[in-house]
């Protein structure tokens, strides 16, 4: 190498590191300074790991508190077959509007909803005709009880005579999907064994002889 340079003139010397010097440019601007923030981007990964498995143990650690909740929920309320629960909702409307003095003036069909992962969805709209305390009584009475039926819509209008409201309701009732799981029956307790009773031991006093019976001589 030093050969070379040695039999090359000053310019071609100037030239030969000039186009050196640019190869090597190109050389680290192609394969090396693209690298340079491959460390950066490695702990940023990492970072992002670190982050990940944190929140993974977080929600590993909190697993039974959502089966508990799951369990809660699978629990809540009264189970009732998928063919009875129109009825069952239909009937518990009547009978609170029975005793609050609500009259049920026109009832519409029934909608169900089962895409919620534990309860069925029944909605019932219904126009009734009442006073306030006798509206708010059947209201309050009927979503304070175990019925699991609520309202999610209500209209008010005073009716032609302008002495009662007319009410559209919109009544949603929630109903378990899965009836829940009977738990274990207790077994009977097992009544303790009686030892047998042993009778009185009966010993033979009596021994065995080998002596004849002495048998009496004629005189």
């Amino acid at each position: 190498m030093k050969k070379y340079f040695a039999h090359l003139r000053p310019l071609e010397r100037r030239l030969t590191i000039g186009v050196l010097v640019i190869l090597l440019l190109v050389l680290n601007y192609v394969f090396i300074w693209p690298h340079f923030s491959d460390w950066g981007n490695l702990r940023h990964r990492s970072d992002d790991a670190q982050r990940k498995l944190k929140l993974y143990q977080t929600a590993i650690a909190q697993r039974p508190a959502y089966e508990a909740q799951i369990t809660k929920l699978e629990s809540g309320g009264d189970f009732v077959a998928l063919e009875d629960q129109s009825v069952n909702m239909m009937r518990t409307i009547q009978s609170q509007s029975a005793q609050s003095g609500v009259g049920i003036v026109n009832a519409g069909r029934q909608i169900t909803r089962t895409n919620d992962a534990f309860f069925v969805e029944q909605i019932q709209n219904i126009n009734v005709l009442a006073n306030d305390k006798q509206l708010v009584d059947f209201l309050f009475k009927l979503g304070s009880g175990a019925s699991t039926i609520r309202v999610r819509d209500l209209e008010l209008q005073p009716d032609a005579a302008k002495q009662n409201l007319n009410a559209n309701i919109r009544h949603v009732a929630s109903y378990q999907k899965i009836a829940p799981v009977a738990g274990p029956k207790a077994s009977p307790a097992a009544s303790p064994k009686t030892a047998p009773v042993a009778g009185p031991k009966i010993t033979s006093t009596a021994t065995a002889t080998n002596l004849k019976p002495a048998t009496a001589k004629a005189k």
